[in-house]
């Protein structure tokens, strides 16, 4: 990617310009070679050429719009930027950016947006740059600022336009959440000011043209200096307790926005330019920048087709698992034993559909649509049209050796059987069947509309274009595909047990139950473990480690009990109106007295998790170090700032933590005799 600000001309422009017989100038992105606009120095460069054109052209009006099917301009060229940091030559393209889009905002004709599809960061920015902003309700039409989830801010213009815009709480809201909306919502919000189909789009942008600029309210209320001072200092310790400090592009964006409010638009763009630069240079923005490229790497390949899935047991997972499969507009079968338990499954597949509503995600047709794809059916009928079946059964092997017998009867000989299992032997389970080649595993992860990661899992006898095909499958139904050798706990499980294990032996030690809990929190990881063992419920979780060989005594103890966690409303945690709060009946549980630091604490349940990790990649569970650290933070929310546990492990220094292990794996005391990291080019 040739980042600098004079690049060479290319054969096919990224931008055309048409002046309609209206003099209205329409300026469509269109990429060439490429599904999705993006904005390098070319494309600015070039986009510039356009505007001072356009300026001397006396146009009545500009348009701005996409020929992409589902993208407006998905944002800047990540690999440009972090190219750019790493030389040094940032601050020439944030300039150049800002100086584009100030262009663009100077025109003295009206100027629309007229967005349809993935509208992010930089495609925000030049539409925020626009007098007005129209869009299609369109589901594929999102519209955002994410670069705080990326270590840094919008830097060209945005955080400087858009409190402008909404006033600042509203700005503030957007751009720290750095979540991209929904068409409506940005509607709602004020980023956009009208919707339209998309066959109507440039009609409602010529009738904004012939309207003329637009006049906008001041926000003087929120944007003055005094006001915005005392709004940041209240966001400041929300953000503050949110991210324990982890993230300095919370902050970073909280300070440029506010001080920047009150101030000459070119004074806050200057605030801007400082904040990114500095920013860009960080481990946290090179670890998240990288897990985006990990997630895009993850979506590449072929998508699949919709063909028909069958869901074998309608509980919890099996029944999630089917409403997201239908609401990617596959058909379903969702089958169990008995019509109790169907109806169950139906009615938590129309809970899911109509929470989704409530969250904007599905429209309430669309949500009606995708229930009716879901046929439950209790008789035991043939499944001959089922191209996947998906076995969500109980978690014990002799219960899906026998699912798995009989559907190899029920259904078309070419057709895939996938075990949802978290932990059990997918090779184990195909043995003794007529087709083992046909098996693998698809393990989702709980709450499955939440959980993006999806293990594709390698049997011993599963055949290449098994896996091929479940990978395909996956990035079709909007998941992110990782695939892994049949082992015990497979990847994240196998790395996960030892961490919760841990916690549980610390807690019997005598732990408190908000310290261990507390240790994680401040090391970055979303939830406590014992939160989070509380949440997966005592049961599963201390099934899974009994199935690796790890189990915990405590938890054993507890799970006897019938303290489960939030399913029994006790575990390590009372669940009771309004809030929980620490079970402090917990003492029978308890061998000990011991009460470490939060550092000591905290050491005790990485290491574990860094230990694991490692193994994993010594035994070739998965392919790479990327593989693993992706895995990590998918499917467990580990810390993502650290980048994953053998990122962290780099950072932290191998040798280091080989010295405080207790058993360390071949692989690291190796790696840390020979000094090597896992990643030796940290970008």
């Amino acid at each position: 990617m040739n980042a600098t600000l004079e690049p060479p001309v290319q054969a096919a422009p990224n931008i055309r310009r048409e002046l309609d017989a209206d003099h209205v100038c329409v300026l469509t992105f269109d990429r060439p070679g490429s599904s999705a606009n993006l904005f390098d120095a070319q494309t600015l460069s070039e986009l510039d050429r356009h505007l001072a054109w356009i300026a001397a052209s006396g146009a009545a009006g500009v348009v701005l719009q996409s020929a992409k099917p589902s993208i407006f301009i998905a944002g800047a060229d990540l690999r440009a930027l972090m190219d750019a940091a790493k030389r040094n030559a940032l601050p020439p393209i944030i300039e150049l950016g800002q100086s584009v889009f100030t262009r663009l905002a100077s025109l003295p004709m009206p100027t629309v947006a007229a967005i349809h599809g993935a509208c992010a960061g930089g495609g925000l920015e030049v539409a925020l740059a626009c007098d007005y902003r129209i869009a299609t309700p369109d589901a594929a039409t999102k519209i955002g600022l994410p670069e705080t989830q990326l270590g840094i801010l919008p830097g060209w213009g945005g955080s400087a336009r858009l409190p402008r815009l909404i006033g600042l709480p509203a700005a503030l809201n957007v751009i720290l959440g750095g979540k991209l909306h929904a068409a409506r919502q940005a509607f709602k919000i004020g980023i956009v000011d009208a919707l339209a189909p998309r066959e109507r789009l440039l009609e409602l942008a010529r009738k904004k043209i012939r309207s003329g600029k637009p006049h906008r309210a001041s926000h003087f209320l929120t944007n003055n200096r005094l006001a915005a001072a005392a709004i940041a200092a209240g966001v400041r310790r929300v953000v503050l307790k949110k991210t324990r400090g982890h993230y300095p592009a919370q902050i970073a964006a909280l300070e440029t926005i506010a001080n920047g409010v009150s101030l000459p638009l070119e004074k806050a763009l200057a605030l801007e330019r400082e904040a990114v630069v500095r920013l860009a240079s960080t481990e946290t923005c090179r670890n998240l920048v990288n897990l985006f490229f990990q997630r895009e790497r993850a979506r590449k390949g072929p998508p699949g087709e919709a063909v028909q899935v069958a869901v074998i047991g309608a509980g919890v997972m099996g029944s999630a698992i089917a409403q997201w499969v239908s609401s990617r507009g596959s058909p379903v079968l969702l089958r169990d034993i008995d019509a109790e338990r169907v109806g169950k499954g139906m009615a938590n597949a129309a809970r899911l559909y109509d929470a989704g509503v409530r969250r904007h995600t599905f429209t309430a047709l669309e949500a009606r649509d995708g229930l009716d794809r879901i046929s439950p059916i209790v008789d035991e009928a043939p499944l001959k049209r089922a191209r996947l079946v998906i076995e969500a059964a109980v978690e014990k092997m002799a219960v899906k050796k026998q699912v798995f017998a009989r559907l190899e009867e029920l259904c078309d000989r070419d057709a895939i059987l996938a075990t949802n299992t978290s932990a059990l032997s997918v090779s184990a389970l195909a043995s003794g069947l007529a087709a083992p080649g046909r098996v693998a595993g698809l393990h989702f992860f709980n709450p499955v509309h939440r959980m993006q990661l999806v293990e594709v899992i390698v049997g011993v006898q599963t055949e290449p274009e098994v896996v091929q095909h479940l990978a395909a499958f996956a990035r079709r139904i909007g998941k992110l595909p990782v695939v892994v050798k049949d082992s015990p706990g497979f990847l994240v499980n196998r790395i996960l047990i030892p961490y919760l294990m841990e916690a549980g032996t610390l807690f019997e030690e005598g732990a408190s139950v908000t310290e261990i809990d507390n240790a994680m929190l401040d090391f970055g990881m979303p939830m406590g473990p014992l939160r989070l063992l509380d949440e997966v419920g005592l049961d599963i979780a201390t099934d899974v480690a009994e199935t690796l060989g790890s189990p915990s005594r405590a938890l054993a103890a507890m799970r006897d009990a019938g303290l489960l966690g939030r399913k029994s409303g006790r575990g390590f945690y009372l669940y009771v109106q309004p809030r929980e709060k620490p079970n402090a009946d917990l003492a029978p549980f308890r061998r000990g007295r011991e009460n470490p630091s939060r550092d000591a604490l905290r050491e005790r349940m990485v290491l574990p998790m860094v230990n694991e990790a490692a193994r994993c990649l010594e035994e070739k569970v998965v392919a790479t170090a990327d593989d693993v650290d992706f895995g990590m933070v998918m499917g467990t929310g580990f810390a993502p700032f650290r980048g994953g546990p053998l990122r962290y492990a780099d950072y932290a220094g191998i040798a280091s933590l080989v010295s405080r292990m207790k058993e360390p794996c071949e692989l690291l005391k190796t790696m840390a005799a020979e000094g090597r990291k896992f990643y030796e080019d940290p970008d």
